[in-house]
């Protein structure tokens, strides 16, 4: 089976990163007085949800940012931004922007995958619960309860007693 579930209020669309708010910005920039280690926000593609704003705030995702070299960046999702705590532009550039682009696309796959999992098993619950039902209705309709049909004997027993065949008590 093909089927494609839409999930309520889910987009199929990974979450992404667009561009950097330039007015968050330090604006001693480029200048003697520059800190070396600021916060960037950045513009997320849609707005995250619940699941994916607590993966993205998460231990794993601190984690593996510590892996590929970035263990002082801290990242927070404040509604439709993402704020890039201890860097700077220059190591967003050299490489961190990658990084956190591609664990987005990972949170944002394995999220999509487990919903999937979760709505084809409801699904086929559902298909199974509605199958039990019907055979459990059809179950029911077979039962008659119509007088069993005499055997020959005892209708035959049954005329001798009408016709005085025997004493009644």
């Amino acid at each position: 089976m093909n089927t494609q579930l839409k999930i309520a209020g889910q987009s199929p669309e990974p979450l992404g990163l667009g561009s950097v708010l330039i007015g968050s910005l330090p604006a001693t920039l480029m200048t003697e007085d520059a800190p070396d280690r600021y916060t960037v926000e950045a513009v997320f593609t849609r707005k995250a949800d619940r699941d994916e704003v607590a993966a993205i705030q998460g231990n794993a995702v601190r984690a593996h940012l510590s892996a590929k070299g970035y263990s002082t960046v801290e990242l927070h999702v404040a509604d439709r931004r993402l704020e890039i705590a201890n860097t700077n532009l220059e190591e967003l550039r050299d490489g961190l922007a990658a990084v956190i682009a591609d664990e987005l696309s990972e949170i944002s796959a394995a999220i999509q995958s487990r919903r999937e999992i979760t709505a084809h098993r409801f699904l086929a619950d559902s298909v199974r619960e509605q199958t039990r039902v019907a055979a459990v209705a059809e179950l029911a309709d077979a039962v008659a309860f119509d007088r069993s049909p005499q055997s020959d004997d005892e209708a035959r027993i049954e005329d001798w007693v009408e016709e005085g065949g025997a004493v009644r008590t």
